[in-house]
Formats: structure tokens, C-alpha cells, sequence
């Protein structure tokens, strides 16, 4: 799957133009695009890894009974409170459930880029070898020839 952003991590003319503003303006700026154009495309698992052990620090929170750091105190209303904690406990849920389908679409995705890389790879070595072949040919009939 190939990104068709205009600004992504890899050497393009936008970002490298980019970088060069960037040194221009100011270094640190420049320097910040440089190591998007080297390690942007790290990012995303950096990010989901982030959000993998976050969700497993606030599980063992939850899990211990203790409170959970940002959350909201009690209203005093008792339902109202119940619900609350029901709908946070269902989005929670969602939300594991979107990371979930997340995961397998990058893992689908990165299938679908590494059957495209051996397709072309296959390609490539097949009509380097039928060319091999043809320059094998020619080179004979010039051998016989002389």
C-alpha cells in the first residue's frame, strides 16, 4: 500500500523542501523534519505500543481498586454515577475493539505490501533472466558468426 500524502516520511520533494525551510527558518525545525523523513514511518508503532501499555497500566489500576489518576470523582447521584461508570466501561470496550480491528488491518496491509514486493520482485528476476537468455542468444550467434 502506497501513500499518496504529499507530506510522508520519505525522501520526497516536499519534504525535503521542507527540511530545507526548516533548516532555513530555524535549525531545530529543520533538524525535527530530518528525523520525520528517517523515522516517521516508526511512529505508528511507537504510538500503538504507547496505547498497549497504557491500557494494560489503567487494567491493573482498575483491577487493584484503586483510583484511577484523571478520573472524575463521584456526583453524589448514585445513578447517574452508575451510568456513567456503565458508558465509560462500554467505550473502553469499543475502543479496545477499534485498536483490535486497527491491528489486523495493519497486519492486512502490510501482507498486502509484501505480496506486492514479491510480485514485482518476481517480475523483475523473470525478465532479468529472459533477458539474460536473450543476451545469451545473441551473444552465441555472434560467437558462431566469427
Amino acid at each position: 500500500m502506497t501513500s499518496q500524502a504529499l507530506i510522508r516520511p520519505a525522501w520526497t520533494p516536499a519534504t525535503i523542501a521542507l527540511m530545507v525551510l526548516g533548516f532555513m527558518a530555524y535549525w531545530p525545525l529543520g533538524l525535527a523534519v530530518l528525523a520525520y523523513i528517517l523515522w516517521g514511518d516508526r511512529l505508528e508503532i511507537f504510538r500503538r505500543d504507547v496505547n498497549r501499555t497504557t491500557d494494560r497500566v489503567m487494567a491493573g489500576f482498575r483491577r487493584s481498586g484503586a483510583r484511577t489518576p484523571f478520573a472524575t470523582e463521584r456526583t453524589g447521584n448514585v445513578a447517574f454515577d452508575d451510568w456513567r461508570d456503565a458508558e465509560l466501561k462500554r467505550l473502553d470496550e469499543e475502543r479496545r475493539r477499534l485498536n483490535e480491528a486497527s491491528a489486523e488491518f495493519e497486519s492486512y496491509a502490510r501482507e498486502l505490501r509484501r505480496a506486492k514486493d514479491q510480485e514485482e520482485f518476481d517480475r523483475f528476476m523473470s525478465d532479468r533472466s529472459r533477458n539474460r537468455r536473450g543476451n545469451d542468444v545473441v551473444d552465441a550467434e555472434m560467437v558462431n558468426a566469427h
